[in-house]
């Protein structure tokens, strides 16, 4: 039995080729992405990773945390394991997050890639084009055209305006547009609301189903969280009055128990859990599963840091959908791009047009480039089972 030897905090900022201004957070611009890094090495030295976004010194205390509850630990018991993610939750801290760096060990250490340890048999996954920008019709019309070219069949916009004969303009438009060669979908980025830095409208139940009407007037492939997170009967209400799929289900911190009520409600069509947020990487498989059962459909969220793609990438693979169901592909050049997302990988994560070709060696799959993650990281905690390291003089450098 191998145990957690040692853990390492690191707090990552790379920049971005260009500014990035997501419309899920009115009036930011990014010019970075920030994300804290876990690293877990056994007592034999095989080595898990994990990120989650940061914007800054918000994580400073994890440290402690995770080296009270995880060293010395079977790093093969993914149950336990996730216990003690539960215990965090009680204290006010969810990070299942870090689930997926001990699955990543698991996999290591049965010599599969994580997909193939849990199951699944597809190599490659069809992509939908997913994008991150409020854009002006002229300029999502010339965005949707060379995603096209880029080899994607479906895309992905957002909407956010408080008036919604704007945001029914915007979907009416560029479907209208791109009506027989390319799936237009769209997400509404109503389940949560994040208003540090500008206002943003709060949709009804009665906007929402006037914008699924437009929604399935032109043919949108689905609509996604039109309606405030924790709206359960709403959202049940809205998914069996649409005329096109709901979907969601991305940030539910409870998992597993509260996405299955949510499934047996019908209060989307299609469950799109993150497995960084919403239960870690066995809890959305459990959904998956469930969704199955309850006639549904399920295809994961992943818009977050590379990890959060590559870890939601191998759910899908080992879900049962990916026949079926395509996979979230974030892309919103010139800003967000995998060589910044995925800054400090040896090979970002790109597209092989409209489809990913999973990694083939064991674990995740990916390769941290430790050149980079010394330039662009700063690792604020170590510690063994032996010792412990709280290095706040890290946390100096980050604004």
């Amino acid at each position: 039995m191998q145990v957690f030897d040692r853990v390492e905090l690191y707090h990552v900022s790379a920049p971005l080729p260009a500014p990035f201004a997501p419309s899920w957070i009115p009036g930011t611009i990014r010019h970075k992405t920030n994300f804290c890094l876990v690293h877990f090495v056994t007592d034999e030295g095989v080595e898990g990773w994990s990120a989650f976004p940061a914007a800054g010194r918000e994580r400073a205390g994890l440290g402690d945390l995770l080296a009270g509850l995880f060293l010395g630990q079977d790093v093969e018991d993914i149950d336990r394991l996730a216990e003690r993610i539960h215990i965090m939750a009680v204290g006010g801290n969810f990070n299942w997050w870090i689930e997926p760096a001990f699955w990543d060990i698991k996999a290591k250490i049965a010599g599969l890639p994580l997909y193939k340890l849990l199951g699944g048999t597809h190599d490659r996954l069809k992509l939908y084009a997913s994008a991150g920008e409020l854009r002006a019709p002229e300029a999502r019309r010339e965005e949707a055209e060379a995603r096209l070219a880029d080899g994607f069949d479906t895309m992905k916009v957002r909407v956010h305006d408080f008036d919604e004969a704007v945001d029914i303009a915007q979907i009416s438009d560029v479907a209208t547009y791109m009506q027989g060669r390319m799936k237009i979908a769209v997400d509404c980025n109503q389940a949560f609301r994040l208003t540090q830095n500008g206002d943003a409208p709060l949709w009804s139940l009665d906007r929402a189903k006037r914008f699924a009407d437009a929604a399935a007037d032109v043919g949108l492939a689905w609509v996604e969280e039109p309606l405030f997170g924790e709206w359960h009967e709403e959202m049940a209400e809205l998914t069996a009055y649409s005329r096109v799929p709901i979907a969601g289900g991305e940030l539910h911190f409870a998992g597993y128990h509260e996405l299955a009520r949510m499934a047996r409600m019908r209060c989307y069509s299609i469950f799109q859990p993150d497995a960084m947020w919403a239960g870690g990487v066995k809890q959305c498989l459990e959904v998956a599963k469930l969704c199955r059962a309850e006639g549904l459909k399920f295809t994961p969220h992943c818009w977050s840091t590379g990890f959060g793609f590559i870890v939601n990438a191998h759910v899908h693979a080992a879900s049962g959908f990916a026949d079926e169901m395509l996979y979230e592909y974030p892309l919103a050049p010139p800003g967000w791009v995998p060589e910044g997302r995925d800054a400090i990988f040896t090979e970002p994560l790109h597209h092989d047009r409209g489809w990913f070709n999973m990694p083939s060696t064991p674990g995740l799959g990916v390769e941290i480039d430790r050149d980079k993650l010394a330039r662009y990281g700063r690792c604020y905690f170590s510690a063994s089972r032996r010792e412990v390291h709280w290095m706040p003089e890290a946390f100096a450098e980050i604004g």
